[in-house]
């Protein structure tokens, strides 16, 4: 990366902004694209140290349209592709956000880099395109199940940037990282739902399902993938799974976090909370045996130890969450 011009999409995102931090370490020349608004604030961006910030270059707009994207590309080397609507709840509400952002977006970035020569792309999928587990742990060959709007709007994304590698040559390679968290994750991801009820006066932590089991990786080695899969010419053409090999239950997890905060709570299930029947996705765990054999790529942070720096993190900006509302 050092050197290279880089343009992260999605950068103001959770990932992205972690992601954005690491490339600037490795001297690579940013472009940050973070979504347009009114307010002048740069999302998750906001928490970068200000040397990081001072030598980043950001561009607002949006992923669906295509000549905003096209300009953004133009000139990079690289370009991480991580602009999404990820909230699954939500897409059961706005299913053609999802199209329009997902599919479209990526879409966009694709004809963009193949426009603009760009010698390097990095998709990013999700383990969501998996669906409920036929078998663990999951490897890459595993069938795609669109068990939700967002995990179907995801798949077709995956399969553009598939389609643009065998159609036209382009470089680009597909991460697919299994569920991450880590300082500046959102209210609606899982994690900082749990940990922001601990943390608050509320007697009870309130969440969906519990015995839905995941495969959590902390920020810092997703980010790792990312740059890892970009580094690797194996990679070119593939699909390939970040995940820790470890899983946990929903209710196991809670458990774990409000003993890891020292507080004592009930943990209830809210009908309000929980997925369709048929879209609930039972089990994610990763087999990521591909990554380290093309890319060199383990994760490195446990999962105590990554909680305790996202608890900290959460206690010292209680002010952005909202533990008595339910997170779409």
């Amino acid at each position: 990366m050092q050197g290279a011009k880089v343009l992260v999409t999605g950068a103001g995102g959770f990932i992205g902004s972690h992601l954005v931090e690491a490339l600037v370490a490795r001297g690579a020349e940013v472009t940050a694209m973070v979504h347009y608004d009114a307010r002048p604030d740069l999302a998750n961006l906001e928490f970068a140290p200000a040397a990081v910030r001072s030598k980043i270059k950001v561009v607002s707009g949006n992923i669906e349209d295509p000549f905003f994207v096209s300009s953004a590309v133009a000139g990079q080397d690289v370009v991480f592709h991580l602009a999404a609507l990820i909230a699954i709840p939500y897409s059961y509400v706005a299913p053609a956000s999802y199209v329009r952002a997902n599919v479209e977006g990526t879409l966009n970035v694709l004809e963009a880099a193949r426009t603009h020569k760009v010698s390097r792309v990095v998709h990013t999928s999700t383990s969501e395109t998996y669906g409920t587990a036929l078998y663990t742990p999951i490897d890459e060959k595993h069938p795609l199940q669109g068990q939700s709007p967002y995990s179907a709007s995801k798949i077709g994304a995956d399969k553009l940037a598939e389609s643009y590698f065998l159609s036209f040559g382009l470089p680009v390679a597909t991460i697919r990282p299994f569920n991450t968290f880590g300082p500046r994750q959102s209210a609606r991801a899982v994690i900082p739902t749990i940990i922001s009820q601990a943390l608050s006066s509320a007697p009870v932590v309130k969440l969906g399902s519990l015995t839905p089991v995941r495969d959590l990786n902390y920020v810092a080695d997703t980010v790792e993938g990312f740059i890892s899969v970009a580094e690797s010419d194996k990679a070119l053409g593939e699909v390939v799974n970040v995940g820790s090999g470890k899983a946990i239950s929903i209710g196991e997890l809670a458990k774990l976090i409000l003993r890891l905060a020292g507080v004592n709570k009930e943990i209830v299930c809210e009908t309000e909370r929980t997925r369709p029947e048929k879209s609930e996705v039972m089990t994610l765990l990763a087999d990521s045996r591909k990554a380290e054999a093309l890319t060199g790529w383990k994760t490195r942070v446990g999962l105590e130890q990554g909680l305790r720096e996202t608890i900290e993190f959460i206690r010292n900006h209680a002010d952005r969450f909202r533990p008595d509302v339910y997170n779409r």
